[in-house]
């Protein structure tokens, strides 16, 4: 019997500390800035210094509701309490409740859930290929999938195999096959990759990871169009910009369209615990049978109990309405900065990427030039910035930033 050590362990404290414990004990796949983080509230937090921070990432939208938002802890809590896993190998009290609530919210029959949101793309793409072969008739083993260039759906071997991303994809092969990719926002690009293997168009509404790239007006409703008339599913990759972010529930619904498949995941979990979920109705749901797919926590009722929360502040349209007004503040304050600084603006509700002058600064520096000044951002493609606040934060909150943006570039 292995002797059991009862050193006591050492507490650390401070940034350094942290940091140099972290990078010797944890993998180095992220670059964070040298901040670290203790406790949070609302849109604020502080790190183990006490210093505060605006959070102007938000988990990658994540926590659109705040961190430790009070209604989601409550009910977290009173889960915990009670029972927290059981597998699908039996049923339990708050799925039922979760799903009901997430296919009235979505419109859609059925949900399927999981945990990250890689778990819920890769869901999709597998209900995809399955629909393809049983209701579309694609001879076994040719379904094709479409996707757009500058994705990001996650990182799992099959998903980095339809990236344009070197760094996502440098070391990994060999790829999965079976995807065909084409540049983002071209209907006619997807139209001519289209054949009789085809089944599905993968698509982020708004490329998060991209730097909030967002498609030419219209482009969602003509892909819907296409997609209804050659028989493809059109699956909206919803995990970023779903739920609020972009100032409506969804996405596509600036464009008043509804995918064949959602795929949801980080605020459906309201910050607190892994939450994802496909949605679609019967017709493509029901190829899933039991046995052709799983997982051990997906649908767990602590899972099911806080995403239920969620849908109930969604169904309540603040949310919505608040990140539309913060979008209208950032557009009016990050406008102004093009040609001073900054060489393009793009916002869709509380969700904004700016492109910054190669010359003056990278991304990286911004977004250190605003830590410095209480504000964490983060960085993506070398010079641009995003910016996701939580929802919850207040008019001076987002003035803050712009200020610190403005200062940052103009120095006044």
């Amino acid at each position: 019997m292995t002797a059991i050590d009862s050193t006591p362990r050492t507490t650390l404290e401070g940034t350094e500390a942290h940091i140099e414990a972290t990078e010797k004990y944890a993998a180095h796949n992220y670059h964070p800035l040298p901040v670290v983080l203790a406790r949070g509230e609302g849109a604020w937090v502080i790190d183990v210094d006490g210093k505060r921070y605006l959070d102007c990432l938000a988990g990658y939208s994540a926590l659109n509701f705040g961190h430790t938002n009070e209604r989601l802890v409550a009910v977290a809590r009173e889960q915990l309490g009670k029972l927290t896993l059981t597998s699908r190998a039996f049923f339990n009290d708050q799925l039922s409740g979760f799903a009901e609530a997430l296919t009235r919210l979505t419109g859609k029959d059925m949900i399927l859930p999981m945990n990250s949101g890689a778990e819920a793309v890769e869901t999709a793409i597998k209900v995809s290929r399955k629909w393809g072969y049983e209701v579309k008739g694609v001879p076994a083993g040719q379904a094709t999938i479409i996707t757009m260039e500058g994705n990001f759906h996650g990182r799992t071997t099959t998903i980095v195999s339809f990236s344009d991303d070197d760094v996502a994809t440098s070391g990994y092969a060999p790829f999965t096959t079976g995807f065909r990719s084409v540049k983002y926002g071209d209907v006619e690009a997807i139209a001519s990759a289209i054949d009789e293997t085809t089944v599905a168009v993968l698509f982020e509404p708004i490329q998060g990871e991209g730097g909030v790239v967002m498609p030419p007006a219209g482009f969602l409703k003509d892909l819907r169009e296409l997609c209804t008339e050659r028989n493809v599913l059109m699956v909206a990759d919803e995990i970023q910009s779903g739920l609020a972010r972009s100032g409506k529930t969804f996405a596509c619904d600036h464009e008043d369209v509804v995918p064949d498949i959602y795929i949801m995941g980080k605020a459906l979990g309201g910050g607190i615990y892994p939450v994802s979920a496909i949605a679609a109705d019967h017709e493509v749901m029901d190829v899933i049978t039991p046995g052709s797919h799983g997982s051990t926590f997906g649908g767990n009722p602590l899972a099911a109990a806080i995403g239920t929360e969620v849908v109930a502040m969604l169904e309540e349209g603040t949310f919505q309405a608040r990140s539309a007004e913060i979008g209208r503040q950032l557009e009016a304050g990050f406008a102004p900065l093009v040609g001073k600084g900054l060489s393009d603006v793009r916002v869709r509700g509380a969700w904004a990427g700016i492109d910054i002058d190669p010359t003056l600064m990278s991304g990286r520096q911004m977004s250190e030039a605003l830590m410095a000044r209480g504000i964490l951002a983060k960085d993506t493609h070398g010079s641009t910035v995003r910016f996701a606040p939580p929802l919850v934060a207040s008019d001076d909150d987002v003035a803050g930033l712009v200020a610190a943006v403005t200062e940052i570039l103009t120095g006044s």
